[in-house]
């Protein structure tokens, strides 16, 4: 098998969107084709992958769950690995992800524990969401492990740095997009037309109201609108207008409270500018809430490790769908760091490929403590 690095780099160059990891899929089990067979169980699931190592004395199924595709953003790292596709990037380290589980698989492939290993390569992360039917897929359902871990990488860490807490760890989420209908027309005369800038203009500024004046202070919560766009000549009144933005809450009980706020001021805005309006929440994650005993446990191992800085960190508005699996399946994830200047989602970000092998190390010394038998 190649190294690490350059799996790494293979894995940069070809970014897919969610559910269209076909390149992707293909090469990681070309790659698996190549390790030893006799313990391996390798099944597909739309762009997605299961395999299964079979251990030695089983008593229990633990998980390991990574992510595969990549972000339509047109890369300038400079590096010489770019992506060759146009207009996206693996701007969210899922080429480092899967190169981690890769190292995993085929080290365990090797030197199996007494559990049984499944490791989940999981299409569509970024959208429009794969763990939730993946989760939901009858092969799941016939592998479902007893525990399941997943780390994500994190650039305001230097290398060797873990960062985890028990509970939440990563927020509520749901993609949101307003369509409003109006009227249009000429400039000179308004007063014949419903003009949906003027309309969307008004929901912005309305919308954010929501945080400040209908969420608990004590709770968390966040509506971005980063997306606006109406009209199609500067002397044309607007007859559509589009937003699109996310929300963010610490609890699923917050994200129930803002789409009904929300809901209730497109009410307004299609009466008072009588327009029609559409709302769409797209893809929704569910919170990563990390099962206390099981970080706690994980905390504790890795503070043994002289290798490891651990930090026992804050929850953060990021949203990662991972949070189906740990719905149904107890489990944690953690950050990983990667010192690197640009965050998450910047068409800069160059994390530092020793947090490969860093990681790599330090989850075949857990996982092998996780699935021997005492």
């Amino acid at each position: 098998m190649k190294s690490l690095l350059e799996i790494r780099k293979d894995l940069h160059r070809i970014p897919e969107p969610g559910f269209l990891e076909f390149k992707t899929q293909r090469y990681i089990l070309d790659l698996i084709s190549t390790l030893h067979q006799k313990n391996l169980e390798v099944h597909t699931w739309e762009t997605g992958i299961f395999v299964k190592v079979n251990g030695k004395n089983p008593s229990k199924t633990i998980a390991y769950r990574t992510d595969m595709d990549g972000l339509p953003i047109a890369e300038e790292t400079g590096y010489e690995f770019s992506s060759l596709h146009d207009g996206m990037m693996h701007a969210c380290g899922h080429d480092l992800h899967m190169t981690i589980a890769i190292g995993l698989l085929s080290h365990f492939v090797e030197n199996p524990i007494d559990d049984n290993l499944l490791f989940i390569f999981q299409p569509a992360e970024e959208g429009p969401g794969g763990a939730l039917p993946m989760r939901e897929s009858e092969l799941f359902q016939q592998l479902k492990p007893d525990m399941i871990t997943a780390l994500h990488i994190a650039p305001e860490y230097e290398v060797g740095t873990i960062a985890v807490k028990e509970g939440l760890l990563f927020a509520n989420t749901s993609e949101l997009f307003i369509d409003l209908i109006g009227k249009g027309g000429h400039a000179a005369y308004p007063h014949l037309s419903n003009d949906m800038v003027v309309a969307a203009s008004h929901l912005v500024t309305q919308v954010q109201t929501i945080v400040s004046r209908n969420i608990d202070p004590l709770d968390s919560a966040v509506i971005t609108i980063g997306k606006i766009t109406g009209g199609t000549k500067q002397n044309i009144i607007a007859e559509r207008a589009r937003l699109e933005g996310t929300i963010r809450t610490l609890s699923p009980e917050a994200m129930v409270k803002v789409k009904k706020r929300i809901e209730s001021l497109i009410e307004g805005i299609s009466s008072s500018f009588e327009c029609d309006a559409v709302i769409d929440y797209g893809s929704n994650y569910r919170q990563v809430d990390n099962e206390p005993e099981l970080t706690r446990e994980f905390i504790q191992f890795a503070q043994q490790n002289s290798k490891v800085k651990v930090i026992e960190c804050k929850e953060a508005m990021t949203g990662e769908d991972y949070g189906y699996f740990l719905e149904k399946v107890p489990g944690f994830m953690f950050w990983l760091g990667v010192d690197t200047a640009f965050g998450l989602h910047h068409s800069k970000l160059k994390p530092q490929e020793g947090a490969i092998q860093y990681a790599v190390d330090l989850l075949i010394q857990y996982l092998t403590f996780k699935g021997k038998h005492k």
